[in-house]
C-alpha cells in the first residue's frame, strides 16, 4: 500500500513538472512578451567617408570602433538578434563632419529579418562617438614586386610587368607617413613557368615590415603582375677559322679569354642552343700570334646572364714557316675614265707562309700586287689598300695586308 503511494506521488511531480514546462512554452510562443537585454561589442560601421574626400578631408581617429546596447524586444526578436550578430552593426555617419572634432549619434543596422519597428533601443553606452577630422594627405608611390617563393632548378625569374606602375596612398599624414613602399608579393613555389594574376598590395614601412590596421586608402588595391620564368644554362663559345695564307685550322693553336656564358631564355628557344659562335678569324691575318677582340651578340629573344660583352681570341700558327719577295708586279685596275693613276709604289715586299718544302717551290713571279682604283673621286697621291694574288698551290699564301702608294690626275 505505501509503495504504491510512493509511486504515484512521484507521478504527480513529473506531470507537474511536464505542465510547467508546457505553459512556459505557451507563455513564451503564443504571448512572447517583451523583454530587455544588452548586446555587447557592437561593431561600428563609418558611412559617408567619400564626402570627405571630396572635400580634401579625412577621418583621422573615432574614439569608439564597438558599441554596447541595451535592447527592448519581444523574446523571439531577441533570439533573432542573437543568432544574427555578425548582421547586427551601427552606423556611424561621418559625411556632415567639419575639420577638428565631432561628436556623432549613431544608429543601428538590424539585420534583414528584424523589423526596427519591434525593436526599442532603452540604452546605450557611450552616447555618442567622437570623430575627429583632419586635411586629406596623399602620397605617390611606385609599386614593387617581391617574390618570396622560389624558381625551380635551372630556370630564372625575368623582370616583372606591373599595372598599375604607381599607387596612390590617402588618409591622415601621420598614417600615410609611415608608409615606405607599396608591394606586390608572390609566394608561388618552385616557379617554372610564365606568372600573370592579380596580386594585392601591401604596404610596408622602412623596415620591410607589413603595415596593418592603418586607415588609409589606395587607389588600385590590386597589381596585375606578369613575371616571365625563363631557362638558364652555360653555353661553350666558338670561334670559326678561315683558311688562308698557307694555314688551315690543323695549324692552329688558339685560346679564349671566356670559355663559356650563363644564358637565359624561353624553354622552346633555348633547347636547341648549344653553342654560341663569336666569328671568324681569318687565317692569312695571322702572323705569328695574334689577338683579336669579338663582341658577344645574341639573338634578342636571349639574355646574356653573365653580362660578359665581348671576348678575346689569341691565335697562333704553329709548324709553318715563311719567306720574303720584293714584289714589283703592281697593277692598278678599274681607274674611273676622267682620271690617270701612276703607282708611286714600285716594289712592296710581301710575305708567303707555307711548308719549308712549298715555299722553295715559289717564284717571285707568281706574285702580282693588285690596287682597286674604283672608289676614287679627286685627285691627289693616295695610300690605297691593295690585293696581293699568289698563282701557285693552296698550300701556301699571302699573310697580311697591303697598299702602295698612287697618284691621281686628271
Amino acid at each position: 500500500m505505501i509503495e504504491r503511494l510512493r509511486e504515484s506521488k512521484w507521478i504527480y511531480i513529473l506531470l507537474s513538472i511536464l505542465l510547467a514546462v508546457m505553459f512556459w512554452f505557451y507563455v513564451r510562443v503564443d504571448q512572447d512578451p517583451p523583454q530587455t537585454s544588452w548586446f555587447y561589442n557592437v561593431p561600428v560601421e563609418v558611412v559617408g567617408s567619400s564626402v570627405l574626400t571630396r572635400q580634401g578631408l579625412t577621418v583621422s581617429s573615432i574614439s569608439q570602433r564597438t558599441v554596447n546596447l541595451q535592447i527592448k524586444a519581444s523574446a523571439s526578436v531577441l533570439d533573432t538578434l542573437t543568432r544574427n550578430r555578425k548582421d547586427f552593426t551601427v552606423s556611424l555617419d561621418v559625411s556632415k563632419c567639419t575639420e577638428g572634432e565631432n561628436k556623432l549619434a549613431y544608429s543601428p543596422n538590424w539585420p534583414v529579418n528584424v523589423n526596427e519597428e519591434n525593436v526599442t533601443t532603452v540604452d546605450r553606452k557611450p552616447e555618442s562617438i567622437s570623430v575627429t577630422v583632419e586635411k586629406l594627405y596623399t602620397n605617390s608611390f611606385q609599386v614593387e614586386f617581391q617574390l618570396k617563393g622560389k624558381v625551380a632548378d635551372g630556370y630564372q625569374a625575368g623582370t616583372p610587368a606591373i599595372s598599375p606602375e604607381t599607387v596612390i596612398v590617402s588618409g591622415p599624414v601621420e598614417q600615410v607617413s609611415q608608409v615606405s613602399k607599396v608591394v606586390a608579393i608572390l609566394e608561388e613555389e618552385e616557379l617554372n613557368e610564365r606568372f600573370a594574376g592579380d596580386l594585392p598590395l601591401v604596404l610596408l614601412n622602412s623596415g620591410g615590415e607589413e603595415l596593418t590596421g592603418l586607415d588609409v586608402s589606395l587607389d588600385a588595391d590590386y597589381a596585375y603582375v606578369v613575371l616571365p620564368v625563363v631557362v638558364v644554362k652555360e653555353v661553350p663559345l666558338t670561334v670559326n677559322f678561315l683558311s688562308g695564307g698557307g694555314a688551315t685550322e690543323e695549324d692552329v693553336e688558339w685560346s679564349m679569354d671566356m670559355d663559356s656564358i650563363t644564358v637565359s631564355g624561353a624553354e622552346a628557344d633555348m633547347d636547341k642552343l648549344t653553342e654560341i659562335s663569336v666569328g671568324s678569324v681569318d687565317l692569312s691575318k695571322v702572323v705569328g700570334t695574334n689577338s683579336f677582340t669579338f663582341p658577344v651578340e645574341l639573338d634578342p629573344s636571349l639574355e646574356n646572364v653573365t653580362g660578359i660583352t665581348t671576348v678575346t681570341v689569341t691565335v697562333t700558327i704553329n709548324g709553318l714557316s715563311t719567306r720574303t719577295f720584293d714584289v714589283d708586279n703592281i697593277q692598278l685596275a678599274n681607274i674611273p675614265d676622267s682620271y690617270h693613276a701612276t703607282a708611286e709604289t714600285q716594289v712592296r715586299t710581301v710575305v708567303v707562309r707555307g711548308r719549308e718544302e712549298d715555299l722553295a717551290n715559289i717564284d717571285v713571279s707568281q706574285l702580282r700586287i693588285v690596287a682597286d682604283m674604283s672608289n676614287i673621286t679627286s685627285i691627289g697621291t693616295y695610300s690605297v689598300p691593295v690585293k696581293v694574288y699568289l698563282d701557285a698551290s693552296s698550300s701556301v699564301g699571302v699573310i697580311g695586308e697591303y697598299s702602295i702608294v698612287v697618284n691621281v690626275r686628271k
